[in-house]
């Protein structure tokens, strides 16, 4: 197989706002994407002196299919294996709703307080075929939640764009810093 493009797409880029399709046969050229998605995801990590590349939608890299990674340890960045959703779907919110930061690798340098549910229940596919069920609880439930929302079209700056007080950006010295919004994301291309 040869190894494809696995640049990430960012925003004003208005592929990243398209329904991804499910995927039907895991065949290897699905297997490839996901494989491109792991290359994308560990580029952009080790080209950020703060991040971590905790998970990554085959639409960031300009796939419109129904498939995320998720980081295996967010503890360790030099664990860098990654689990493989494939048609994921939440089955079930639970808990209460909860704000929290977000950063996403396709919304250069912003970050955002998304109110988001606590915990939720998922079903997806794996990499071999079979079904799994997963419970997440706090940061996994919020990656999970944003990432079904980018299979989805739909960007964590959505939850919050009627927010003036929820946006961030991170400063070199890796702390997040308020944005001024009127200055700098109401007059951006973020959702346009």
């Amino acid at each position: 197989m040869t190894t494809r493009d696995n640049k990430i797409i960012a925003l004003p880029n208005n592929h990243l706002r398209h329904r991804s399709q499910k995927v039907g046969l895991i065949t290897d050229d699905i297997r490839q994407i996901i494989e491109d998605m792991k290359a994308a995801t560990l580029t952009w990590e080790d080209s950020r002196k703060y991040e971590l590349g905790v998970a990554l939608s085959a639409v960031q890299i300009d796939k419109l299919y129904r498939i995320f990674i998720l980081r295996e340890d967010l503890e360790n960045k030099q664990n860098r294996t990654f689990s493989i959703f494939i048609n994921p779907v939440i089955t079930k919110y639970e808990g209460k709703i909860v704000e929290d930061f977000e950063g996403c690798l396709s919304v250069k340098d912003i970050y955002g307080r998304v109110p988001r549910f606590e915990q939720v229940r998922i079903k997806a596919t794996d990499i071999n075929g079979h079904e799994f069920r997963l419970t997440a609880q706090g940061f996994i439930a919020r990656v999970l939640q944003h990432e079904i929302d980018h299979i989805n079209g739909k960007l964590f700056i959505d939850q919050i764009k009627d927010n003036p007080e929820a946006f961030f950006s991170l400063g070199s010295d890796g702390k997040l810093n308020e944005i001024d919004y009127e200055k700098v994301i109401k007059k951006s291309s973020l959702f346009r």
